[in-house]
C-alpha cells in the first residue's frame, strides 16, 4: 500500500524535473527555473518532516503500560 511518505518521495524528483522543464519552456532561464523548482521540493520535504512528522506508534496494549509503571525507579547513590 502506498503511504504518504512514498508519495512524497515520488513527488520530489517529479516536481523538480517537471517544474524546471515547464518554466524553461515558458521562457525562464535554466539558472532561474531550477531554484524556483527547488523551492517547491523543499516545501514538500518540509511538509513531510514538520507538518506530518513521522512519529513512533503509541502502544495500546494495557499490559505494556502497566509493566512500565510498576518498575521501581533506580536512584543514584
Amino acid at each position: 500500500m502506498t503511504g504518504y511518505y512514498d508519495i512524497i518521495l515520488g513527488l520530489i524528483p517529479l516536481a523538480m524535473a517537471g517544474i524546471t522543464a515547464t518554466l524553461f519552456v515558458a521562457g525562464f532561464e535554466l539558472t532561474t527555473a531550477i531554484p524556483m523548482a527547488s523551492v517547491v521540493t523543499v516545501g514538500l520535504i518540509g511538509h513531510a518532516m514538520f507538518v506530518r512528522a513521522p512519529v513512533d506508534p503509541v502502544p495500546s496494549d494495557a499490559s505494556t503500560q502497566q509493566t512500565a509503571q510498576s518498575d521501581p525507579l533506580q536512584t543514584a547513590d
